[in-house]
């Protein structure tokens, strides 16, 4: 999760925004983790979303630039990922630890984080998918099923 965070602070600095946000995490998870790319449906889907990713660095992200992400979705929570995050972006940060914690892991992971994204349907990483023509409903079911999956049988 250490370089999805790095990923996610530095895409946010080179794009010239102010706090990371949920579409900095986005990205950075579907470049980093080989898991978060299996719950997308084949090349095409993800080749969508990475470019709608790309487009934000280049002109797309622009009206967002200068602005705080809060869809108002989840409770604010005070600065758990650390001082620059949007309200979204530490809500799902919190959401991720909490589940994983819940499953008796130290660490989320990065299907934790994006359940945790995609958990909030205001947040930019949806508005990101929703744009790339990602049924997020789906998306969940099938992080879900990859996580429960990957768990240890009790």
């Amino acid at each position: 999760m250490t370089v999805v965070v790095t990923g996610a602070r530095r895409r946010a600095v080179r794009d010239g925004d102010r706090h990371v946000d949920t579409a900095h995490l986005l990205h950075s998870l579907v470049e980093s983790d080989p898991a978060v790319r299996e719950v997308f449906d084949g090349g095409p889907q993800l080749a969508r979303v990475l470019g709608y990713l790309v487009q934000r660095s280049i002109g797309y992200g622009l009206r967002w630039q200068g602005t705080q992400e809060d869809s108002g979705g989840f409770p604010a929570v005070p600065e758990p990922a650390g001082e620059g995050w949007s309200p979204s972006a530490s809500a799902a940060m919190d959401r991720a630890a909490r589940t994983a914690l819940r499953r008796g892991e130290p660490y989320a992971d990065g299907l934790d984080l994006l359940a945790a994204l995609v958990a909030d349907p205001r947040c930019r990483a949806v508005e990101v998918l929703d744009r790339a023509g990602v049924a997020v409903e789906p998306l969940s079911v099938r992080a879900a099923d990859l996580q429960a999956a990957r768990e240890p049988q009790r």
